[in-house]
């Protein structure tokens, strides 16, 4: 280490960055000229039993894991298994986008450096169990929001194909691939690709976060290996002295052991610019901002620099080094402090230390950008109170509003009452407490993002709450919702109550009911068969023919007997034969 900064001065910089920053924990490893000058732990894993970190303490390392899913598809380029140009349909011939032309002309390339096309759309994941191949099948309903291989747009979904890209090729899972192509070569021993198996281990990190003035820790972002569909995107965990051997393999131009672990010119390309940043989101002086395959190659100081974050729930990281300068850190952390401002602040102190750059006061400028965001939220949560209107009320009574609505892409979104409480559910795995603010609209308060998403209620033609609209992706058109039946309007026993033959009482003819699969039809004397789509309570809608529907009706016994035929101009009364 540079003369001018040994690590007696290092260390107390660190901890006050800690203290200050209200951040656990912190494990740093600087590679130089192939020697490990430093690999060790800051600060607590653990808060509550006071346990240290160390250099073998084990963090999600998230979005870091991108630069993985890379490499095995680089190992694959190697093998002659796959070209980077290549249309992934000739290998996936399933795959399938909104956008036609890129579903057809999509490569490996393509999935790699963010330019699908498609914004985050980052709730379709975060907030369900689908598995892998479930949200494959749904990312033909994502709406595209730029033109395809036009624009930069960070993109999780499109590393999950690259995963099923490998597995499709190999034969093996994405995670076996990495645990046997790279992390065993490698000899990352500590590292793996579970939380779950992260929980079991002896030395790992618990994530926290600093929010209404006070560290909490919270629970792991559950991501459990081969059942996790987002895995090649961001599931690898790891310690610093793990992290240390990635380092080396990048610093030394793709050798393990002065041998090939990959050729020069295959991880070349994850080290180029592919495609350049907006430059709008240049907040630190950066000549140019760039995305390879899997690292995103930038500027510091007129050096280049090839880096990549992570942050997923109570976590942040950074992966960094300077191929021209045989200098690499790695900075992972158990506080989620708006994403990886942490561990760039330290990566960044550290390259001009120990290159003698020009100083900056990164703790200054990154303490800078929190307060502005930590404003702007602020002055967006008063302007949210302010809109609650107590004098423009609902327009149905609230109980109308719960049931489950439906996306083909994102799922089901359930509003219910627990305990006098509104709450939206995502797919069974997101509780978020509801308000209402005015009329139809309403806000879901999102407490581990520290966000409010905002959604409305549409009702049909009769006034029914049919929909329901909100912005879970703000790059594209608010996403609608449609209000699913009643479960008991698809269970076989209870549309059983409703076979049979119906008369018209003015009219003299007939309409029979049955019952096919869990669907029912209803056949007028002489005509073809119709198939019954349920609306709501025992309504119905005549599939294909617009205005028309019919509704069941129970006696005082609770019998159903007779039926409401509403036609485009009028309403008949239907009477079930005994």
């Amino acid at each position: 280490m540079n003369n001018k900064w040994d690590l007696s001065d290092f260390r107390p910089f660190v901890e006050d960055i800690l203290k200050q920053w209200q951040v656990p924990g912190v494990a740093i490893a600087i590679v130089q000229n192939n020697q490990t000058i430093l690999c060790e732990g800051f600060g607590l894993r653990n808060v509550e039993q006071n346990l240290p970190v160390t250099e073998e303490t084990v963090f999600p390392i998230a979005s870091c894991t991108k630069a993985f899913t890379a490499m095995t598809l680089g190992l694959l380029v190697d093998e002659g298994k796959l070209d980077w140009d290549q249309p992934i349909r000739e290998i996936l011939p399933s795959f399938q986008l909104q956008d036609k032309w890129a579903t057809e002309q999509m490569t490996a390339r393509d999935l790699l450096t963010h330019r699908s096309g498609l914004p985050r759309h980052d709730l379709l994941w975060y907030a369900s169990n689908f598995d892998r191949q479930d949200i494959f099948r749904r990312l033909r309903y994502l709406e595209p929001s730029r033109s395809f291989r036009s624009t930069f747009q960070y993109q999780n979904m499109m590393y999950m194909v690259a995963g099923i890209l490998v597995e499709e090729i190999t034969g093996m899972s994405w995670e076996k691939f990495v645990q046997n192509r790279i992390f065993e070569p490698l000899g990352m021993n500590h590292s793996n690709l579970s939380t779950e198996v992260t929980q079991q281990l002896d030395n790992f990190a618990s994530p926290y976060i600093y929010q209404k003035q006070q560290l909490q820790k919270i629970p792991f972002f559950k991501a459990d290996g081969e059942n996790d569909a987002i895995g090649p995107a961001g599931n690898i965990n790891s310690c610093v002295q793990d992290m240390v051997l990635w380092l080396k393999l990048h610093l030394n131009g793709g050798k393990l052991e002065e041998q090939p672990f990959i050729l020069a010119e295959t991880l070349a390309q994850m080290h180029t610019p592919q495609i350049f940043e907006s430059p709008t989101k240049n907040q630190l002086g950066q000549e140019f901002i760039s995305y390879g395959l899997g690292w995103s190659p930038c500027s510091h100081k007129g050096k280049v620099l090839i880096e990549h974050g992570g942050a997923i729930d109570g976590f942040a990281s950074l992966v960094s080094f300077m191929p021209q300068d045989h200098l690499g850190v790695v900075v992972l952390s158990n506080g989620d402090v708006s994403h990886n401002l942490i561990p760039a602040l330290i990566s960044y102190t550290i390259y001009d230390r120990l290159l003698n750059l020009e100083p900056t006061d990164w703790n200054g400028i990154f303490t800078t950008q929190q307060r502005e965001r930590e404003e702007a939220k602020k002055r967006s949560q008063e302007k949210a109170v302010v809109e609650q209107k107590k004098d423009a009320p609902p327009s149905h009574s609230i109980e109308s509003y719960l049931g489950e609505y439906e996306h083909p892409g994102y799922g089901i979104v359930s509003i219910r009452m627990v305990d006098e409480q509104l709450e939206m559910v995502m797919n069974d795995k997101l509780t978020l407490p509801i308000v209402h603010c005015y009329y139809d609209i309403f806000e879901a308060n999102f407490v581990q993002w520290d966000n409010r998403i905002k959604f409305s209620f549409s009702t049909d033609l009769k006034g029914n709450i049919a929909s329901l609209t909100t912005q879970v992706e703000p790059a594209v058109k608010d996403i609608v919702f449609t209000k699913k039946p009643d479960r008991k309007l698809t269970e076989k026993s209870f549309l059983q109550q409703f076979v049979g033959v119906y008369e018209f009482e003015s009219v003299g003819s007939t309409i029979t009911i049955a019952l096919k699969n869990e669907t029912l039809t209803a056949t007028f004397q002489g005509y073809r068969e119709n198939v019954l789509i349920p609306v709501q309570g025992t309504e119905f809608n005549f599939q294909g023919l617009s205005g028309l529907s019919i509704e069941f009706q129970s006696d005082e016994n609770g019998q159903f007997t007779k039926a409401l035929y509403v036609s485009l101009n009028a309403v008949f009364i239907l009477k079930k034969r005994g």
